[in-house]
This record gives structure tokens, C-alpha cells and sequence, in this order.
């Protein structure tokens, strides 16, 4: 990203239980930016002058947008919403809206031993590159999306959220 490239990066803390992490806007600004740079490099992405829109809630309002939006009646972790091309094309520079649980990103990180920034880092990153058209819906695209992420949070430093972790050894 060039000295003169602009984005935009709104973020909203709205459920009080993101106090736990008190530099989380700061982490998930940092997170988006880096993620748009790491698309930048492989592919050509006009991000200038654009914007993108972070909401940090609860599994309660997640799971809510999970059932509006995606008729999955569940909480998840990150959930990114695209501006439509043809809205994109008209000139509109919101890129979209990324929404992240706190609950169930604390479950996540407890449960694979990962600081909670590193894991709010993590999503951020994988948020942001659904809005610029990276998925995983099929092998190939995951692959493509995780080296990214991988590239992206070591730049961050960040460790590889997919790294394999020992085997717990096993006493008889």
C-alpha cells in the first residue's frame, strides 16, 4: 500500500465484554490494515479511499446475524459481509462489515492455548480477506486463504493460527 493510500477502518465496540482486551480496536485496526497490504501485494485490489466497518459484539448479536443472514441459528466466531460489486462499481467505497463474538472467540482461544489478541488478530485478518474476495469454501481456496493469513499474522507477529501443536504425550 502506497504512502497515499487511504483506508478507513471503523471500529465498534459493542458489547461491554470486549473490556477484557483493552487495546482490541487498536489490535483489529492494525489486523484489517495488514491484511489489505498482504492482498495488495498478489493481487491488483483498490482499496483507496475505502472503508471497512468492525462491529466487536456478543454471541448473542452474532448468532442473530448468523440467522438472518446465513439461516445458521448459532453463534460463530467472525462473520464478514461484502459490499456488493455492483455497489463497489457505482463508487460506493464501503468495502464491508466484519462482526466478531467475543464469547465464542475467548471459547476458541482458551481451547487451542492462543493469547486472546493473537486469536482477535487472527479473525480480523481472516474477516478482512473475505471482503476482498479470498474464501475456503473449496480446498484450493482455503489453502490460498490460509497462506495469506499466515503471511499476514507473522507480519504481525502473530504465530501460525494452524500450526500443529505437540501431541500431549501419554502416560501408562
Amino acid at each position: 500500500m502506497s504512502d497515499d493510500t487511504t483506508l478507513e477502518v471503523d471500529v465498534l465496540v459493542e458489547a461491554e465484554l470486549w473490556s477484557a482486551i483493552p487495546e482490541a480496536g487498536e489490535l483489529v485496526t492494525r489486523a484489517v490494515l495488514a491484511a489489505c497490504v498482504g492482498a495488495l501485494s498478489e493481487y491488483e485490489i483498490d482499496i483507496e479511499g475505502a472503508e471497512i466497518a468492525v462491529k466487536l459484539t456478543d454471541d448473542v448479536a452474532i448468532r442473530t446475524l448468523n440467522r438472518d443472514w446465513r439461516g445458521k441459528d448459532y453463534a460463530t466466531n467472525v462473520l464478514s459481509f461484502p459490499t456488493p460489486e455492483m455497489a463497489r462499481a457505482g463508487g460506493d467505497p464501503h468495502l464491508g462489515d466484519i462482526a466478531i463474538a467475543f464469547e465464542t472467540l475467548e471459547r476458541e482461544a482458551a481451547a487451542e492455548g492462543k493469547p486472546l489478541g493473537d486469536h482477535l488478530a487472527h479473525l480480523a485478518v481472516h474477516g478482512t480477506l473475505h471482503l476482498l474476495g479470498y474464501d475456503h469454501e473449496v480446498p484450493e481456496e482455503a489453502e490460498e486463504m490460509e497462506a495469506m493469513e499466515r503471511l499476514v499474522l507473522a507480519e504481525l507477529g502473530v504465530p501460525d493460527p494452524y500450526a500443529e501443536t505437540e501431541p500431549v504425550q501419554q502416560t501408562h
